[in-house]
């Protein structure tokens, strides 16, 4: 089996403290429709600030499935067109994309991304064609369980490395840790584990030395009473609580709703409360 790429190394521990908890997003519904001939459709819509605006987007994808060929098209409600070509297997393991965004009279981006992936590892490029021509790219090697990569940015232009980053991880059968470093010095420590069919917990340590001297510390929970339900938790150090319940209601739509809150100040108005509202079909 292939590894992750980079950004995937710490996906569990990644996805347990950061995904379905809802409070950010005051408001925010999806629908999604499949049809027979590969063509489908979507729309989202969600409020990024209580009582302000929604940001919206329309997108349909069309793929041929002999060529490899994949092209999505999105149009939001601030006149972006989202535009996304994909080519798969131009040779084994190749897939190749052409992202851009354009704003009439405002800004243009164009990106080439490039991956490649292999049994023992996976390896993916950046190409920013427009804004400070760079380039990022990573690499990820695996062997039995072990995973190590690297990431690095390069500054076109002035012919220097902007950015580079390395981590190490594990995973077995049940549980996943792993350790980060960038050249900023930012460090992190992370533990992953499937206690049962029904439980995972994680915890993560980061130190940000630009921002802190102390370690600052995240631990959450998943539990999933039935197959259509889960229940999420988060806390940090500092206090901060973040819970959320996730439940399909029939097959197709799923209702989320999470808050969070200060567990030091729970008289002070600081709660934060969010919904997600999903159709598929």
């Amino acid at each position: 089996m292939a590894p992750p790429f980079f950004p995937d190394i710490f996906q569990n521990i990644n996805g347990l403290l950061n995904r379905d908890y809802y409070h950010n997003t005051p408001g925010a519904f999806s629908l999604r429709t499949n049809t027979k001939n590969n063509v489908n459709f979507s729309v989202n819509a969600r409020q990024n600030v209580r009582d302000g605006p929604l940001s919206t987007n329309i997108e349909a994808r069309m793929a041929d499935k002999a060529t490899g060929l994949t092209y999505t098209q999105g149009w939001t409600n601030e006149n972006k067109l989202n535009t996304k070509i994909e080519l798969k297997d131009l040779a084994p393991g190749l897939k190749t994309e052409l992202v851009s965004t354009y704003v009439p009279n405002g800004n243009k981006t164009a990106k080439v991304n490039l991956s490649f992936v292999q049994p023992f590892f996976a390896s993916r490029c950046v190409f920013d064609l427009l804004k400070n021509p760079s380039f990022v790219g990573n690499l990820t090697l695996s062997h039995e369980g072990a995973v190590g990569g690297a990431e690095f940015g390069y500054d076109i232009i002035s012919g220097a490395l902007s950015r580079y980053a390395v981590a190490l991880g594990y995973s077995a059968k049940d549980y996943s840790l792993g350790v980060f470093i960038d050249d900023s010095k930012l460090t992190s420590v992370s533990f992953f584990q499937r206690v049962n069919r029904d439980l995972q917990v994680g915890v993560k340590a980061t130190l940000n030395p630009k921002i802190s001297s102390n370690v600052n510390m995240e631990l959450a929970t998943r539990y999933v009473p039935d197959e259509t339900s889960q229940i999420k938790a988060k806390i940090t150090d500092i206090g901060k609580l973040t819970v959320s319940y996730k439940q399909s209601i029939k097959t197709g739509i799923t209702l989320g709703i999470g808050a969070s809150m200060d567990a030091l100040k729970m008289n002070e108005p600081v709660q934060k409360i969010g919904w997600s509202l999903n159709f598929s079909a």
